[in-house]
């Protein structure tokens, strides 16, 4: 996967403490364009806290964060960030909640109206597009917010466990929507997840993080075969050798 190309974000000794408390620790690596990355780690390693640091919520205390080839900076990069919790607005309607992001950024409406359009029949709900979050299930109301994400044609996707709260069957379908969405368009994701065989299902690669102070334990490819089988042999030998990075310290 690695080539010539200068990498869409470059981490470089991003390290990051609070008072005496070291949470991220000289963490160093290279996601590449249009790659799908997942970050797995022991709860409280200091996960958010990466993507934080990503989005300049929080200010490193040392070391950069580069996208392409820049500082980031969100008032000239497009970074979308879906978080665990329904960040839906209860008062706009589904098409209104898609195209909030494209009216932030002032996108022409024609433009933006077409770009609704599109990635509510990407997630199924152009039928809905009327209907308030309060008459969506909870994985509309997921599919509602995935596609607001890529409807801005963000330069930077983040994903803090943005299906945690979901059953299992639930999860799956929601899963290979995703992976349909990133295949198609191309984004740049990095997935944050406490999930194991979630990771290994999804990403092109993983990141295995170690426990405070967190660093890079493990850098992982992952070139099991699209539509990946968690049953095959392989697919549980990888989740294995993932489960045991994170079990032993």
């Amino acid at each position: 996967m690695q080539d010539n190309k200068q990498p869409k974000v470059q981490v470089r000794n991003l390290t990051k403490q609070f008072g005496d408390l070291l949470v991220l620790n000289d963490i160093s690596f290279d996601v590449q364009a249009g790659e799908f990355l997942c970050i797995v780690g022991p709860t409280g390693c200091g996960k958010t806290t990466f993507l934080n640091s990503l989005t300049k919520l929080y200010e490193p205390t040392k070391g950069e964060i580069l996208l392409d080839g820049e500082p980031v900076d969100l008032r000239k990069h497009n970074i979308a960030y879906i978080f665990q919790e329904y960040s839906t607005m209860p008062w706009l309607t589904v098409e209104e909640n898609v195209g909030f992001g494209l009216d932030i950024k002032g996108v022409e409406k024609t433009k933006a109206k077409a770009l609704v359009d599109e990635y509510l029949e990407l997630v199924g709900l152009t039928k809905y597009r009327k209907y308030y979050p309060d008459q969506l299930s909870a994985s509309m109301l997921q599919r509602v917010v995935i596609a607001r994400a890529f409807a801005t044609q963000p330069d930077l996707l983040l994903m803090d466990e943005p299906y945690g709260q979901l059953d299992i069957q639930l999860r799956y379908h929601l899963e290979d929507e995703l992976i349909r969405l990133w295949q198609r368009t191309g984004t740049t994701v990095l997935f944050i997840t406490h999930n194991i065989e979630e990771a290994v299902y999804m990403g092109q690669r993983i990141l295995v993080l170690t426990n405070k102070p967190t660093s890079i334990k493990c850098n992982i490819e992952n070139d099991l075969p699209r539509p990946r089988d968690i049953a095959s042999p392989d697919f549980v030998r990888l989740r294995n050798q993932v489960t045991d990075l994170i079990k032993w310290w």
